[in-house]
This record gives structure tokens, C-alpha cells and sequence, in this order.
């Protein structure tokens, strides 16, 4: 199995190479980014690195990939990893933390890694999380809360929603998935008293997804679903806006949750934290998410080799 593996920004290379330190959980494991600044993180772990000029060159253990050029390091480390997937040179990338505001004000076009990569593999990509107690998909992602009931469409949650399900079913072996659709409004809109949303759009799209097959409540209040999944009554929450859905997420599960990309191509995986840059050089960064970022890729590989 070959990893191509992005450390990121802020404290991405130190738990990078502190996983890595502890597990070399594939036969390669190419780093992309910038070269000094990786390099300096694994000898400060104690891990033996080469260098390698592509990923389909990479030698057997662990290597350096610079992707220092034209474009920031870390932006063109996340675009030759997500290409080696896409050409079958590598089997999954997992990436670490970037700082959208410092990338953005160096020419970088997205709002981050999910709308990346959709671009570069041209599909609707859909931002989820999985790994700990609760598995969470987004319906909008990083927008402003002003613009959520525009982007809250029945086709976006059918979308998001069928997505998240196939990818429960088929990388993670949950047959028959039991999904909780938020409402966008508190107490999914009060039967309309308190926004139009929930029944115009959500609830419509929930009797679709029903209509499919699928095992769907909704529109349902978010602490309703949050308190119901985390007693084991649903697999997914289908949440429709970032802080509806990271909140509690990040409350009962930080540093054991996963970023997990959907509907790409290729297979990809991500801490659930940021680039925590007051936090680099002090030792005092938990690696206990890319540990388990890590983790989740191998394991979506791995099965997906079985079938």
C-alpha cells in the first residue's frame, strides 16, 4: 500500500511524524510539502526518511516528496497527491491541517480541502466526519450562516445524504445505514412558525430519500439527532450548516474524528483539527487525530481491496 500524505501547516509535520514515530502503517508513505520543514519534524522523532522526486518513484518506508515551486507548498502538495490517487500511483492520501486565511492571501481559490478536491476530481465533493462516537455529513460547509437557507436545497440534501450513506455501506460495512436529517431552523422550523426551510426543502427531500430505500428520519431537531446517534439509534447525522455539525462532533470526539471526504474518486482522510500554530515546537500537539486519519485510509483501502 502506498500513502501519499500531506502534513500541512502549524503543528501538521510534528504529528506527522509523531504518528509515524509510533506506526508506519504502510509499506510507502510518501510526505508532500515543504521539504526542510517535514524533514526537520521526522528527525526530531527519530524517523528515517529519504527523498523521492514523484510518488510512483517512492522507495519502500518513508519519503519526502518537496513540493516547494510557483504555488505555496501545501496547495501543490494536496494537488500531486490527490493526482497520484487519481492515476493509481498512490492508494489514499491523508492530509493535515492548512490556514485557509494565509493560503488565500498567497492566490489559493478555495475554501478548503473538500472544495479542492472536488475541483481537481471534478465531482461534488461532500464534507464528513467519522472515527469516534458520532459520524457527521455536511450539507453546506464553510460558508456564512447568512447564506445556509439558499444553499439548503432538497436536491443538495438528497445529494449529500445519498453520498454519505453509499460511503457508510460500501467503505465501512454498515448495510443498512440509519440516517437523522437535521432541520436547518431550530426544532426543524416549528411547523413553519419559525422558517420555511425545513418544509419546503429538507422534509421533501427526506420522503425522496425514504421513497429510495433509505432508512431516514428527518427533518429532525439537531439536538433531537445528536442525542439520539449518540445512543447508537442512528449511524449518521445529516447536519445543514458547519457549526450544527462540528459542535458536537468536536464536544464528544476531538482527536479521535476524522475528516472524511465523500464522493471523490480516490480515497481521503484528514485530521479534525487546524494548524494550532501556538502550539508548534512545544510539544504539547495531540496526534492522536492523525493517527486515526491514517487509520480510517487504510482501512477504507483495505476493504475496498477485499471487494
Amino acid at each position: 500500500m502506498i500513502l501519499a500524505l500531506t502534513p500541512g501547516m502549524g503543528i501538521g509535520p510534528e504529528v506527522t511524524a509523531r504518528s509515524l514515530s509510533e506506526s508506519v502503517p504502510a509499506e510507502t508513505v510518501v510526505l508532500l510539502g515543504d521539504g526542510a520543514i517535514i524533514a526537520a519534524a521526522l528527525d526530531a522523532e527519530g524517523v528515517e526518511h529519504q527523498q523521492c522526486s514523484t510518488v510512483d518513484t517512492a522507495p519502500v518506508g518513508v519519503s519526502i516528496l518537496d513540493t516547494q515551486g510557483a504555488e505555496p507548498a501545501p496547495v501543490r502538495a494536496i494537488r500531486v497527491a490527490a493526482e497520484a490517487c487519481l492515476a493509481g500511483a498512490a492508494d489514499a492520501m491523508v492530509t493535515g491541517p492548512i490556514h485557509k486565511e494565509k493560503l488565500i492571501a498567497q492566490g489559493f481559490s478555495f475554501r478548503g480541502h473538500t472544495d479542492m478536491l472536488g475541483h481537481i476530481c471534478g465531482v461534488d465533493s461532500v464534507m464528513a466526519f467519522a472515527g469516534g462516537q458520532l459520524r457527521v455529513a455536511l450539507v453546506t460547509a464553510h460558508v456564512p450562516l447568512l447564506e445556509v437557507d439558499s444553499l439548503v436545497t432538497r436536491e443538495r440534501v438528497i445529494h449529500v445524504t445519498q453520498t454519505a450513506g453509499a460511503a457508510l455501506r460500501d467503505d465501512l460495512g454498515i448495510h443498512s445505514p440509519r440516517i437523522a436529517v437535521c432541520g436547518v431552523n431550530p426544532h426543524a422550523g416549528e411547523s413553519g412558525v419559525l422558517g420555511t426551510v425545513d418544509l419546503e426543502q429538507i422534509l421533501p427531500a427526506c420522503s425522496a430519500l425514504r421513497a429510495e430505500g433509505w432508512d431516514v428520519d428527518g427533518p429532525v431537531s439537531a439536538e433531537t439527532a445528536f442525542m439520539s446517534a449518540i445512543r447508537k439509534e442512528y449511524d449518521l447525522v445529516v447536519a445543514m450548516y458547519h457549526d450544527q455539525g462540528l459542535v458536537p462532533l468536536k464536544v464528544v470526539d476531538f482527536g479521535r474524528s476524522v475528516n472524511w471526504t465523500l464522493g471523490l474518486p480516490i480515497v481521503r482522510t484528514s485530521v479534525d483539527h487546524g494548524t494550532a500554530f501556538d502550539l508548534v515546537g512545544t510539544g504539547r500537539a495531540d496526534h492522536q487525530s492523525m493517527q486515526a486519519a491514517i487509520q480510517l485510509a487504510v482501512q477504507i483501502v483495505e476493504r475496498r481491496n477485499l471487494l
